[in-house]
């Protein structure tokens, strides 16, 4: 029988589903089209996944939005220093200490009770083109292109509030982001969270959930992180690639034989065993990825 965290991190996987579904349904656009107006051939049940702390930015997102907040004067600097000092013991460690996760959902909670949830999207956007757009790590951010090249959808999946993950998601041009819900009421947060902050074994579940909304084929998926704490979602999926990885998940690549890329020392990706995600993660958008960059 699961437990009561086990069944909260089920409910916030559900409710991060429903919600990037349901964004998806809202924005949908056309098809990327190449230089000559032929469009990509979508490839319908292959997707990527992508982290975002130290994955796809560089620095933990959250604590960017809150100094842009701090910035706002909606509160003072020493009110985040608590986020920014478990932030920096998370870099020294490559370890997440459950206490402080409890405490940031806390805090974070308290700020958004009784605030629109456009409020926060809007925010998010201004925060995200002043601080967080000079963050993103560049080699983290070809990789996401690749798998839009090759007509393949490519998600975010953070413990970061959903609102902030999409602006974020749709200023890169992905498909969208799974993250954390909070509970609203006619557009105002209530203070509470659909079962809990994303993370761990609830990363999982939402991309299983979605990945049953959207058909893909999970074998022919594609995932990235740093964390550890994400070897649930990194093993869900047909090949998974480590960025810039805490020791554990250096470790746990190794003897998987997962791709290692590191972009924080400048070194080429070892890659670490075969298939590789270059190689498979890819392949059935292959060819209209290739014709693409050879045009360019």
């Amino acid at each position: 029988m699961p437990s009561a965290d086990e069944r909260r991190q089920s409910e916030a996987g559900e409710a991060s589903a429903d919600a990037a579904h349901t964004m998806l349904l809202e924005t949908a656009g056309p098809q990327e089209e190449f230089a000559d107006g032929e469009t990509v051939p979508p490839d319908l049940t292959a997707a990527a996944f992508f982290d975002v702390d130290n994955t796809m930015v560089q620095g933990a997102s959250i604590v960017h939005f809150a100094r842009g907040l701090a910035a706002r004067k909606y509160f003072s600097y020493s009110d985040i220093a608590g986020a920014m000092w478990m932030q920096a013991k998370f870099r020294l460690t490559g370890k997440e200490n459950s206490d402080d996760v409890s405490a940031g959902r806390d805090k974070a909670l308290s700020f958004i009770a009784g605030r629109s949830t456009e409020e926060l999207r809007l925010l998010g956007e201004e925060i995200y083109d002043e601080v967080i757009a000079d963050k993103i790590w560049p080699g983290t951010r070809a990789l996401a292109q690749m798998h839009l090249d090759a007509g393949q959808q490519v998600w975010l999946v953070t413990a970061t509030p959903v609102e902030l993950a999409q602006t974020i998601a749709t200023r890169l041009g992905l498909t969208g982001a799974l993250g954390t819900v909070a509970e609203s009421e006619d557009g105002i947060f209530t203070g509470k969270l659909v079962g809990d902050i994303l993370h761990g074994l609830g990363k999982a579940h939402a991309v299983r959930s979605l990945a049953i909304r959207e058909g893909l084929n999970l074998k022919r998926c594609t995932a990235y992180s740093d964390s550890h704490n994400d070897v649930p979602m990194l093993s869900l999926v047909g090949t998974a690639v480590a960025i810039n990885p805490d020791s554990d998940l250096r470790d746990v690549a190794r003897v998987r034989g997962w791709e290692i890329r590191d972009y924080r020392t400048g070194r080429k990706a070892a890659r670490i065993g075969v298939p590789t995600a270059l190689g498979v993660g890819v392949a059935a958008g292959g060819t209209a990825a290739a014709i693409k960059y050879l045009r360019k």
